[in-house]
């Protein structure tokens, strides 16, 4: 019993060893995967003016109308309500962007997967930069929000820097474990899709934590989306986030990422049959 012991440890640790080299490899490889990154977002946006600007006025007319509509169902005032879904659909665009397309990116790589050998992670790292890339310019809502109805806290702003960094690290690791195992069960995209979908009404994105009251309370504190979000978004509304939030965000990104690595060392040489 020991030695299994032993040697299930070794393996794990072999595993996770490996997927830290994958990792090491692609980050080496930026070049590639912010070009191929690139290119799919000109690709999109070929014969387009303004390209993927469209995406920034499409969502800021969509949170235009939901901050006026919800916040008279809610009994809100439009100057605290409308910078709270403003920062939250873009934040949950970003993290909901990167899982989603993440759970595809080996499935929609298998033609570069078969015929060139790469580190693996280079087409999560592709996901997520173009992601970025769209977040900046979905950023600028929250920029007009903010010079429209000021700042409150410049101290505070600041942390958002470490709080969106969170948010990329615990939705790069989530893309990584989904994507390799939607490679192999083809059914997962769809399920994921419908889990974040019913994730978005749980998760304090349209409303605070505090408007719920203490008796739906428990939807916040056990949610660890509500932690993601927060983490953003409370920054950028003049608050510092809580010491629970910044325990929670970081235990989720340490857990996530060996659980992520060990997955891709294990894992990685099996993708390019599966896909």
């Amino acid at each position: 019993m020991t030695d299994k012991l032993q040697a299930g440890s070794i393996s794990l640790h072999s595993s996770m060893l490996g997927g830290m080299v994958d990792l090491k490899e692609s980050i080496h490889a930026w070049r590639l995967w912010s070009l191929l990154g690139w290119l799919e977002i000109r690709q999109r946006y070929t014969r387009s003016k303004i390209g993927p600007l469209w995406l920034t006025i499409s969502m800021g007319v969509m949170i235009g109308t939901m901050g006026v509509v919800y916040g008279s169902l809610f009994g809100q005032p439009l100057a605290e309500y409308l910078p709270v879904i403003a920062i939250g659909i873009v934040v949950w665009a970003l993290f909901s962007s990167v899982v989603n397309e993440g759970c595809v990116a080996y499935i929609n790589s298998s033609s570069y997967i078969r015929q060139v050998k790469a580190p693996r992670l280079i087409y999560i790292l592709q996901v997520v930069w173009r992601n970025i890339v769209i977040f900046t310019h979905n950023f600028v809502i929250i920029l007009v929000v903010l010079l429209i109805f000021g700042v409150k806290n410049w101290n505070a702003l600041l942390l958002f820097i470490p709080g969106i960094l969170l948010l990329l690290l615990n939705a790069t690791w989530a893309a990584v474990i989904l994507g390799t195992i939607s490679s192999r069960f083809r059914d997962l995209p769809q399920i994921v899709g419908s889990v974040l979908q019913v994730g978005f009404y749980i998760t304090p994105i349209l409303f605070k934590g505090e408007m719920l009251g203490e008796k739906n309370k428990w939807l916040v504190q056990y949610n660890p989306l509500a932690y993601l979000i927060d983490v953003v978004r409370m920054p950028l509304l003049g608050d510092s986030p809580s010491s629970l939030t910044w325990y929670v965000t970081v235990g989720m990104a340490v857990l996530g990422w060996i659980v992520a690595l060990t997955i891709t060392g294990r894992y990685s040489k099996q993708i390019s049959y599966w896909v």
